[in-house]
């Protein structure tokens, strides 16, 4: 066969090809959705993407098949998306951990979170809170800041483990605030928790919807939240940006991903309907009973996200000396 009857040949393949999955495309969804969980049922994670889904499918009649595949840290779940085959019925909902600070916290990875998934749309965004025990004698940031200050090393700082956004959050502030605190890493929020409202440390970092009970209980006491802005839930709290920490805005943020090459009027599909679900009022105040704030927009500022915010904690990671093999 001569080499321009190949190239006919060939060109009438992709044409035909192509043709075929944009009809696919257009009759897209045709069976239920997978949304991939990447953690247990009844966490945050879970019950974000139950709550925009369950939206989104009384809107447009879809169905979405929530699959919780908990483990490594995110990576289970997020791995079993990117190999799967990219025609908009396996999404995943992904947060910073397993797309932003695992890459750099784990020693190998199973997935790149830029080549092998496809961002859909950032869901929410939610601030962590700095609190300390009752019995301290901290009653603003700059009490812990001149304190750590005073006896570097001395004051005790937990988080809920190793590598966590809590952990890395409280290295990045540390570091905007000059001091250095002794970390206390826990396996999860509970005990470290006790030990904060017992006194055994003294400064924790948390999600606001762990903390929120005990705050207004007045077993701990909240010194500043993390966010650019002040929480609706804490009004009286002040941001570590307005404290004197001027650009100071660390989040846990959660979006939808799908596996790379999905189509991408599927993914336009998808983020549209979200970005409607986004604007009711009752899923915003839903989120907000769990710390977050609906967030949106398109699937590329979604991408710019996850392209800054990989050296971003990744520099945090390394200079924190936590890792995961």
């Amino acid at each position: 066969m001569d080499t321009s009857r190949r190239l006919i040949l060939a060109l009438a393949a992709a044409t035909l090809g192509s043709g075929a999955f944009a009809q696919a495309a257009s009759t897209w969804p045709a069976k239920p959705i997978r949304l991939v969980v990447p953690f247990p049922p009844g966490g945050g994670t879970d019950i974000i993407a139950r709550e925009t889904s369950q939206r989104v499918a009384k809107a447009t009649g879809w169905t979405f098949v929530i699959d919780n595949k908990p483990g490594a840290g995110g990576n289970l779940g997020v791995d079993a998306v990117a190999k799967s085959p990219a025609d908009g019925y396996t999404i995943v909902i992904g947060q910073t951990s397993n797309l932003a600070i695992n890459p750099t916290l784990y020693s190998k990875m199973p997935y790149d979170s830029q080549k092998d998934l496809a961002p859909i749309i950032l869901l929410a965004n939610a601030p962590l809170v700095m609190v300390t025990g009752a019995g301290t004698p901290y009653k603003t940031l700059a009490d812990a800041v001149n304190a750590a200050k005073a006896k570097p090393g001395a004051v005790n700082f937990a988080s809920p483990g190793n590598g966590t956004v809590a952990h890395l959050t409280s290295e990045l502030f540390q570091k905007a605030a000059g001091v250095k605190t002794q970390h206390v890493p826990y396996k999860g929020a509970s005990q470290a928790l006790v030990d904060v409202i017992g006194g055994t440390v003294e400064l924790y970092m948390s999600s606001v919807p762990t903390l929120l009970g005990h705050i207004k209980q007045g077993k701990v006491r909240a010194l500043a939240v993390t966010s650019a802005n002040r929480v609706d839930d804490l009004p009286d709290v002040p941001t570590i940006n307005e404290s004197g920490y001027k650009g100071f805005d660390a989040v846990t943020w959660f979006g939808l991903l799908a596996p790379a090459g999905t189509p991408k009027d599927v993914i336009a599909r998808i983020n549209a309907e979200f970005n409607k679900a986004l604007k009711q009022p009752e899923l915003a105040k839903r989120l907000s009973d769990e710390g977050a704030d609906p967030a949106g927009g398109t699937a590329e500022q979604f991408a710019a996200l996850i392209r800054d915010d990989i050296p971003r904690w990744g520099k945090v990671v390394k200079e924190s000396g936590a890792k995961v093999d």
